[in-house]
């Protein structure tokens, strides 16, 4: 059992302890003994003079008087909560410090003028405040105190996460040849601890060529850089490279940056005619399409067999106007770019100009469809006539027997044609 003679508050140089019936004065050997026996032992006897009068009072040490802390990580800009526990708080208050051993707050009362600190919960057996938009100098050690005999102490290691950077991509801001080498940089600073870089082409993962990482002027975070190197081909035009940052301060959320390579490649052509089969008296037009990057900006146009060429312009065009059989033969092209020139034929065959048989079918057939319906519309019209005229039909004078004497009024000489009596001698004459 440990006494404390005299003095009023915490353990200091000059306080008359007893412990195992030796009385000493306390100095720096004998606090730290102090220190070191109390901590073994079960209880303290604490014994105080106020004006002529002893108070003695028994403190019991053990885990219960022990508080307790976790360690705590943060990303720059966030908020960190300090929990401090203690299950026996022995009428002592709790205390939190910082890593430079400042009062933060000493139970509920706040002890260091800054507004980012605020108390969360303050008890007898817990004192929990939190440190809000953290910064990277926040980061250190940081002490939760209980002030039994002796003082007991529990340490909460707070790191800060430094976030990097979006990371930038350098090398080839210029369009590359094909088959060349492409050689890119990707750097991203401001991590802590130092991130880590990623990348792939298209949907493709490169391998790097190395990683250097060095640290910031601030001394606290550091600056990441990765090499990559690969052969590029025509594919590889408008094709996305994309640099990411992997660091635990992203939370699973990708950060990343992409740059479209332009690869310059040769050219190639071809020729389309329109139209498709030329005769002799048509127009016709000879296309000539260059593809590449760049694309051809000039084109020759020869005949196989002339010593004059036909056309040079950025024209990609050849222009017949009225063709001949003369026209016919091997025309060529010659599309040429920054990159090269790339040749291309086209055998012109002039038909005659009367139309192809193969075309003159459906013509036939259509004028035979029109000439079929109005024979059918005539021979409808001559039945509907006939049929007309048959059921109107009657029996009528001539002028002849209109002359006659014995012949009838004119009003009154048609004659029903159904079985009207007439005499036989009567001149008629029957009109249908």
């Amino acid at each position: 059992m440990i006494t404390l003679l005299s003095g009023q508050g915490p353990l200091q140089p000059g306080t008359i302890l007893q412990n195992q019936g030796k009385v000493r004065r306390a100095g720096p050997e004998i606090m730290a003994m102090f220190n070191q026996e109390s901590s073994s032992s079960s209880e303290f006897v604490v014994m105080r003079q106020f004006g002529g009068q002893v108070k003695k009072s028994i403190h019991r040490l053990g885990s219960e008087s022990q508080p307790t802390t976790s360690d705590e990580t943060v990303v720059a800009g966030g908020t960190v909560v300090l929990k401090c526990q203690v299950e026996d708080p022995d009428d002592s208050s709790l205390q939190w410090s910082n890593p430079a051993q400042q009062t933060l707050y000493f139970g509920e009362k706040r002890a260091l003028r800054d507004n980012r600190i605020q108390l969360e919960r303050s008890t007898p057996n817990e004192l929990t405040i939190s440190i809000s938009d953290v910064v990277l100098s926040d980061e250190g050690e940081y002490t939760c105190s209980i002030f039994t005999m002796p003082v007991r102490t529990a340490k909460a290691l707070v790191t800060v996460l430094g976030i990097p950077q979006k990371p930038q991509i350098f090398g080839h801001e210029q369009p590359i040849d094909e088959e060349k080498i492409a050689r890119l940089t990707c750097r991203s600073s401001g991590s802590k601890p130092a991130a880590q870089l990623r990348w792939r082409k298209g949907n493709k993962e490169l391998k790097d060529e190395g990683t250097e990482v060095v640290e910031d002027p601030n001394g606290k975070t550091f600056t990441v850089s990765s090499r990559v190197e690969f052969r590029v081909t025509k594919e590889d035009n408008d094709a996305e490279v994309t640099c990411a940052v992997d660091h635990e301060s992203l939370q699973n959320v990708e950060r990343s940056t992409t740059q479209k390579l332009q690869v310059h490649y040769k050219p190639t052509a071809k020729i389309e005619p329109h139209p498709m089969y030329p005769r002799e008296g048509e127009k016709l037009r000879l296309q000539c399409d260059g593809q590449g990057n760049p694309v051809p900006q000039e084109f020759l146009w020869e005949k196989e067999g002339s010593d004059t060429p036909l056309q040079l312009s950025s024209d990609s065009v050849l222009f017949f106007p009225f063709l001949n059989k003369s026209d016919s033969g091997t025309y060529v092209c010659t599309a040429t770019s920054s990159m090269g020139s790339v040749v291309a034929k086209y055998n012109l065959d002039v038909s005659d100009a009367s139309p192809v048989p193969s075309t003159s079918g459906p013509y036939h057939a259509v004028i035979g469809g029109v000439v079929a319906v109005i024979v059918f519309l005539l021979l409808s019209l001559l039945i509907v006539l006939g049929h007309y005229l048959i059921r109107h039909k009657g029996t009528y004078l001539t002028h002849e027997a209109k002359g006659s004497d014995d012949a009838p009024d004119a009003d009154t000489a048609i004659i029903n044609a159904e079985g009207g009596q007439a005499s036989g001698d009567d001149k008629k004459e029957y009109f249908i």
